[in-house]
């Protein structure tokens, strides 16, 4: 995608990550109530869009933190392919049938289509490494969770009360366990593709 030109509307994901309000609140104005009106005339409540809204927005800000999210295309499509996408998948889990969809909902840009499809991709990549990271033991989570708060290795050691190499070394055990769990997992090999 670096050949592709970033949209104007990659203030809406910067914001998002800086925590801007004005910016949050522009989402809210402008991109919020057509989710909110589609998930309510596909067999949903405002309560549920609010919940899909909610969790589109932190996957969004997940990837932009984690990833450099760049957008190329409108941040409406994107937001909005991304919420019907989670909403259509609650209601396979819930199994209801009832979906309407009107062609002025639909966005067909091929830009927010790879982007959406990176998103989801990247959320359930997380979902997995946070699943495999709860199989580990307490003494594997208490490392690396001050390792992802705290970078250096020598102040790890001293804040967790070992000698440096011990924590080195427990690190690279860990994550080994960790990647061997990942791996392993039946939807990794599903998520390789």
């Amino acid at each position: 995608m670096s050949t592709k030109i970033l949209h104007k509307d990659q203030k809406y994901i910067d914001g998002l990550v800086q925590n801007n309000s004005f910016i949050i609140q522009a989402i809210y104005d402008r991109f919020v109530p057509k989710v909110i009106n589609y998930i309510k005339n596909n067999s949903g409540s405002a309560a549920q869009a609010q919940d899909i809204i909610q969790d589109t927005l932190l996957v969004i800000y997940n990837q932009a933190s984690e990833k450099k999210l760049q957008l190329t295309c409108p941040f409406e499509a994107y937001f909005f392919l991304l919420c019907k996408r989670k909403w259509l998948n609650e209601l396979k889990k819930s199994d209801k049938k009832e979906v309407t969809i009107s062609d002025e909902a639909l966005f067909k840009s091929d830009d927010a289509q790879e982007l959406v499809f990176e998103t989801i991709l990247f959320d359930k990549k997380q979902a997995l490494f946070e699943a495999m990271f709860q199989k580990l033991g307490t003494a594997c989570k208490d490392l690396l969770n001050t390792t992802f708060k705290i970078k250096s290795m020598e102040e790890v050691a001293a804040s967790l009360g070992v000698s440096y190499a011990y924590a080195r070394k427990k690190k690279s055990l860990c994550i080994g366990k960790l990647t061997k769990l990942v791996r392993e997992s039946p939807i990794f090999k599903l998520l390789k593709y």
